[in-house]
């Protein structure tokens, strides 16, 4: 069963360059056994577009394509983090062996198949690729362990609900489009702590781990 895992670069900003590295240790090492497509957060490079974006007044389209090409920038370095990963640019068949990481810009400035707006960011974006790659599983990879009801994070995170409890009680920590783009992809999706990166292994081991699995329908 081909795994879209999608780093978040705000791991780095949370937890450090280390973090970041530990996790692509934790990515190659699955890949050998699991079909694993690495989708990239915007990280620092979304975030110069956002501080841009702020000082002067982008037009909505071009805010979000400067951010998908962030993501590209990202996943040139998240190539290189992830020990024999290999770049693409396509949605063809992945198999088990290495980690593959998408740089996403070709095929949705193909395919286009979002709104161009902030409440779009690489939650959303991973959640297309999973549907239109046919994956069976989505794992979030974020700085914190989960969804959690209250922010800043207390206590354990949620341990699962479903896609319409997701957009109904707009949690932080993911995008506002994401329960949309999770009902069009029909995936089951995880949100786990990158601060632990052996979870990551433990999901696509044994089906589960601790952090907050999000289901299509109750």
């Amino acid at each position: 069963m081909l795994t879209v895992v999608k780093v978040g670069g705000g791991l780095t900003r949370v937890a450090g360059d280390d973090a970041l590295r530990a996790v692509g240790a934790q990515i190659s090492a699955a890949a050998a056994r699991h079909p694993l497509l690495v989708v990239p957060g915007g990280g620092e490079f979304a975030d110069t577009v956002r501080r841009y974006d702020d000082r002067v007044g982008l037009g909505p389209r071009a805010a979000h394509w400067m951010a998908i090409l962030a993501m590209d920038q990202f996943g040139w370095a998240l190539a290189e983090l992830i020990p024999g990963a290999t770049r693409r640019t396509d949605l063809g068949p992945v198999r088990a062996g290495t980690a593959s990481v998408l740089l996403p810009g070709a095929v949705l400035a193909e395919r286009d198949p979002l709104p161009a707006s902030w409440a779009v960011t690489s939650d959303s974006i991973a959640a297309w690729v999973s549907g239109a790659a046919g994956a069976g599983r989505l794992v979030l990879v974020k700085p914190v362990a989960g969804l959690y009801r209250t922010w800043p994070p207390n206590g354990e995170p949620i341990a699962q609900l479903t896609v319409d409890e997701l957009a109904s009680l707009r949690l932080a920590g993911v995008d506002e489009h994401l329960p949309a783009a999770l009902r069009a992809a029909r995936v089951e999706t995880w949100v786990i702590g990158g601060g632990a990166p052996e979870r990551l292994v433990e999901l696509l081991d044994r089906g589960r781990t601790c952090g907050t699995r999000v289901t299509a329908a109750t």
